[in-house]
């Protein structure tokens, strides 16, 4: 899960960037990094560790000249979160210079790799399969091509090239030196990706791609709709819009978690709000509280904030129970299951979070958390329920039991990380210290999302072990799981 944006402008983008990355920004928080191109074809960048207000400066965001650029914040899947080498835009010079962003997660790396090296006899200097695929979309790019110059079907030619070769999850934003943006999405749009325009002052458009449909609406563009699964769009550099469908299947499959955590509740994706989809989330998760656990018997109804709000505004409605507010949230501490690490998260959980009393003491709690993956939290926040002076607590998901890793871009890599897995519901939450433990429903998820769209499948890996690519096998998992443990 990362954050990206690109941009072709009128003018200098480097701001619009800066300020769309800071919307992105719960998307990740590891590092940042920008590009620019001049109309020249030099390519400016920066990138830095760190979130985005950290990692420029003035200095920094006046080199990055040009009427066109993109920009990325990570949450590391693969590779190092410490790493500066591996921070995003990736760079290679042939043919013409090509910068790309990625957002997402390939799962064929071991058999790229090989192949890049000694068929392809392109050299990778990281292990960031962000690396990988700007390196084989270069080599794809280099091989279509008849002449100097670059046309919209050399390049929807070669992005066809790089979904015969690449598996996983991919939304992708490059920018080809002299010669305009690139978007494209995997070809079952696992990962979001949507595209906009606004009218600039002299009169000709402006576009921008980006993770979330947020991004548009705060810099004045009209949303004009979501880049297609298996789709590729090039915006030139004069405006003008081509796109092509690049895959022969298409399906759109897209990641269940972007509803469930992921996205802000103020993005639309796919045609599906995020907070609509939220509170339909809560709406039946309050039917399997009632069907599970002494409804009667409970007090108050409190989120865990920020996520879970809108779920449990709707579970304490329907069941007719008090919402209230009982953690107050620094907000100066980023997302902490986005944090690389248990320990960070385990620390980070009570500098994040704070219990206040007169809230909780002698009351029988239900507090509405969006998912519980390691537990780490979970375990924490139930503790400082109980410090706090709660009588019992029970403790519910909006989402069903995280069993399986998720392997197209979440950093659930390990079985053996996930609470869930191999435990009943009652031994997870005498596990995590809870009176009782609720679990939504996958089919109620899967409707609560889907209610109302043009969506008819979604990818629930991670809580149900279909993996939508049919690409990941038992040998790949286990080997994920070793190198994430090496």
């Amino acid at each position: 899960m990362c954050g990206i944006v690109g941009m072709v402008g009128q003018g200098p983008v480097n701001q619009d960037i800066y300020d769309s990355l800071l919307l992105l920004q719960h998307r990740g928080q590891d590092s940042t990094g920008i590009s620019t191109a001049e109309a020249t074809g030099v390519i400016h960048s920066h990138k830095a560790k760190g979130q985005v207000r950290e990692g420029f400066r003035t200095r920094d965001m006046r080199a990055l000249m040009g009427e066109i650029g993109l920009g990325h914040c990570r949450y590391a899947t693969k590779g190092s979160a410490s790493s500066e080498e591996e921070a995003q835009p990736f760079y290679v010079n042939a043919p013409y210079g090509i910068v790309l962003v990625h957002n997402g997660n390939l799962t064929n790396t071991r058999e790229l790799t090989d192949d890049l090296f000694y068929k392809d006899r392109r050299h990778l200097n990281t292990s960031s399969d962000t690396e990988l695929l700007v390196n084989v979309l270069a080599f794809e790019l280099q091989a279509v091509m008849t002449t100097i110059e670059l046309d919209p079907a050399q390049v929807f030619q070669a992005v066809t090239r790089v979904h015969e070769r690449v598996e996983g999850s991919y939304a992708a934003i490059a920018l080809i030196a002299g010669h305009g943006l690139l978007a494209f999405r995997d070809p079952f749009g696992i990962r979001p990706m949507i595209l906009g325009t606004r009218k600039a002052e002299n009169g000709r458009y402006e576009w921008i791609v980006a993770s979330e449909s947020l991004v548009l609406e705060n810099g004045g563009f009209d949303v004009v709709r979501d880049v297609l699964p298996g789709e590729a769009v090039f915006i030139d550099l004069d405006g003008n819009l081509h796109s092509q469908q690049c895959s022969p299947s298409p399906q759109l499959v897209p990641c269940s978690f972007e509803y469930v955590y992921l996205a802000r509740p103020d993005s639309i994706m796919n045609g599906i709000s995020v907070y609509e989809a939220r509170l339909r989330m809560g709406e039946r998760l309050a039917d399997t509280i009632a069907k599970y656990t002494p409804v009667e018997s409970i007090d108050v109804v409190m989120p865990i904030p920020d996520s879970s709000r809108p779920a449990a505004m709707q579970v304490a409605r329907k069941l007719g129970l008090e919402y209230r507010e009982g953690f107050y949230k620094n907000r100066y501490v980023g997302r902490t299951f986005i944090m690389p690490g248990q320990a960070v998260r385990k620390k980070s959980v009570r500098q994040k979070l704070n219990a206040m009393s007169s809230e909780f003491k002698g009351k029988n709690v239900l507090l509405i958390d969006d998912s519980i993956v390691r537990g780490t939290t979970s375990k924490e926040i139930i503790q400082m329920a109980r410090d706090a002076g709660a009588k019992s607590v029970t403790f519910a998901s909006a989402a069903p039991p995280v069993r399986f890793p998720h392997v197209y871009g979440i950093n659930m890599p390990s079985r053996h990380e996930l609470v869930a897995h191999g435990r009943t519901i009652p031994e997870i939450a005498e596990e995590l210290g809870a009176d009782y433990m609720v679990y939504q429903e996958i089919e109620d998820l899967k409707a609560a999302i889907m209610e109302g769209s043009d969506v008819t499948d979604l990818d629930m890996s991670c809580f149900d072990g279909r993996y939508v690519t049919g690409t990941v096998t038992e040998e790949y998992l286990s080997w994920v799981e070793g190198s994430q443990s090496s």
